[in-house]
């Protein structure tokens, strides 16, 4: 057995961290998806300190030079912790909406259950992203409090403190401080702004209020569930809130639609309009008080 994992085992503060997470029991599969950054590197520590089969995926996006051995500091702790380690290479091209690419050609390359380190500091500012981009309850409510984000309780500062205390040599990533990405400009500039305003540190009541906005979202989503989508009838009848979000789960179906695309739905539901576009070559169509999907080329 490597010290490290004797160090963890030992580590008090390691095991009040896990003690606030959401793993799943010891003895299971767990697949963390470890970029090399703190708080990625805690969760694959915190996980095998849980007693999982940890398997670690390092992905290398091709965006720096020297990147390509970021893998090589993930599979030295692999190594250590007794832990299985992959390693993928992608390639992603400079541009515009980078951050969506790269998450999107990641997620490709990842398994379907993968879990990520994100934070609760990670929750309050997917908060005030989704906020600042006029997403409904649904966005407001962030990430799912689920073994996908085991350590989304834990906060920024104490993933840099059990990397410190165990001496983990980590990733450090410098587009993290590129301030013409949103996420750095809130993380940065508007979160400290607020904290000053406010006089107190407003990320775990943002990420507490993300609970309760999923509460609420969860709630609404299994009353819309009840409503039969494609009864234009029941639709316009039913309270718009309702309406919108059984509309929304349908079309999600095919891709996630906004705000403006359920709306034009509903009104086809009312009556107003017999069809609407709803993007990626497809409309919805009223016939006989019942909505359906057609693509352009059944028409």
């Amino acid at each position: 057995m490597h010290a490290l994992v004797n160090k963890l085992k030992a580590s008090q503060f390691a095991g009040e961290l896990l003690a606030r997470c959401n793993f799943p029991a010891p003895g299971s599969q767990i697949n963390c998806a470890v970029s090399g950054g703190k708080d990625s590197m805690t969760m694959f520590l915190l996980a095998v300190l849980n007693g999982c089969k940890v398997t670690a995926f390092h992905v290398d996006h091709s965006l720096r030079i020297g990147s390509n051995l970021e893998a090589n500091i993930v599979a030295d702790l692999a190594r250590k912790l007794d832990a299985d380690f992959i390693g993928k290479t992608i390639k992603v091209d400079l541009g515009p909406n980078l951050e969506a690419r790269a998450r999107d050609a990641r997620y490709k390359v990842l398994p379907e259950d993968i879990a990520t380190g994100h934070t609760a500091d990670d929750q309050a500012e997917t908060l005030l992203i989704n906020l600042l981009r006029g997403a409904g309850l649904q966005g407001l409510a962030g990430m799912q409090h689920n073994k996908s984000h085991p350590i989304l309780n834990l906060r920024r500062k104490e993933t840099e403190q059990l990397c410190h205390e165990l001496d983990i040599n980590c990733v450090v990533d410098p587009t993290n401080a590129d301030m013409k990405f949103l996420r750095n400009q809130i993380r940065n500039q508007l979160l400290p702004q607020i904290n000053e305003i406010s006089q107190r540190d407003v990320a775990p009541i943002l990420a507490r209020q993300a609970e309760l906005f999923r509460d609420d979202a969860d709630f609404l989503d299994s009353l819309a569930k009840q409503l039969d989508p494609t009864d234009a009838k029941a639709l316009a009848s039913a309270p718009r809130a309702l309406a919108r979000r059984a509309i929304r789960i349908w079309l999600t179906e095919i891709y996630p639609p906004d705000s403006a695309t359920v709306e034009r739905v509903l009104d086809v539901a009312r009556g107003v309009t017999t069809a609407c576009e709803i993007g990626m070559n497809r409309e919805v169509r009223r016939s006989q008080q019942r909505l359906q999907i057609n693509s352009h080329q059944q028409l």
